[in-house]
């Protein structure tokens, strides 16, 4: 097989493990910088004061309500700033966690005007979805890194593979060397040392 073949191949391959890799964590995106982090974690402080003080006109549990979704809308937009600027996958996990337990918070809070046993199953399906959220979670995190550490390992096994057959290849020159002798050995160990990097 052509080098060209190979290289080929091993570039489709990547694409169709950057494609899975894709539907698991999310879209692609560019990591945040720490001022775009910064800037980010800012501006959700800002909304959640905004957020906050159109709650202020409430009352009762509709206030319950708004203040507990100004709260997970910021927590959820800072946790997203957070994986976005460390771009791993246990920080998404994070972040989806966030949004579980935002969406948690104000089911619950939601839950508080009901009574009886609507109150009690609207409790069970707000828990029910937490626990989802955060094993769907769990999964796409464990699915990011066992797919991170399998793709270290093949670019250490290439490495070494590499390695392997360079050395083989400078035994061979070596060897071919072993043929000659005086000068004309010597100018040829010195080439095979040259052409494999060998001191």
């Amino acid at each position: 097989m052509s080098r060209l073949m190979t290289a080929l191949l091993i570039a489709a391959g990547l694409g169709i493990a950057a494609a899975s890799e894709a539907q698991v964590t999310g879209p692609a995106t560019t990591p945040l910088s720490k001022e775009a982090y910064a800037t980010a974690k800012k501006n959700a402080d800002t909304q959640y004061e905004s957020d906050k003080a159109a709650c202020a006109s409430l009352s009762g549990n509709a206030k319950d309500i708004c203040a507990a979704e100004a709260k997970g809308k910021a927590s959820s937009a800072k946790a997203d700033a957070e994986a976005g600027f460390k771009n791993t996958p246990k920080a998404r996990e994070h972040a989806r966690i966030a949004r579980a337990q935002a969406g948690y918070d104000v089911a619950m809070e939601k839950c508080d005007d009901l009574a009886g046993n609507p109150k009690d199953v609207c409790v069970k399906e707000a828990k029910a979805e937490l626990v989802k959220g955060k094993a769907n979670a769990n999964v796409d995190r464990v699915t990011a890194d066992t797919r991170q550490d399998a793709a270290a390992k093949q670019t250490e096994a290439r490495k070494e593979a590499s390695t392997d057959k360079q050395d083989a290849e400078y035994k061979v020159a070596i060897e071919k060397c072993d043929a000659l002798a005086g000068a004309a050995k010597d100018a040829c160990i010195g080439k095979a040392k040259a052409q494999f990097g060998k001191s």
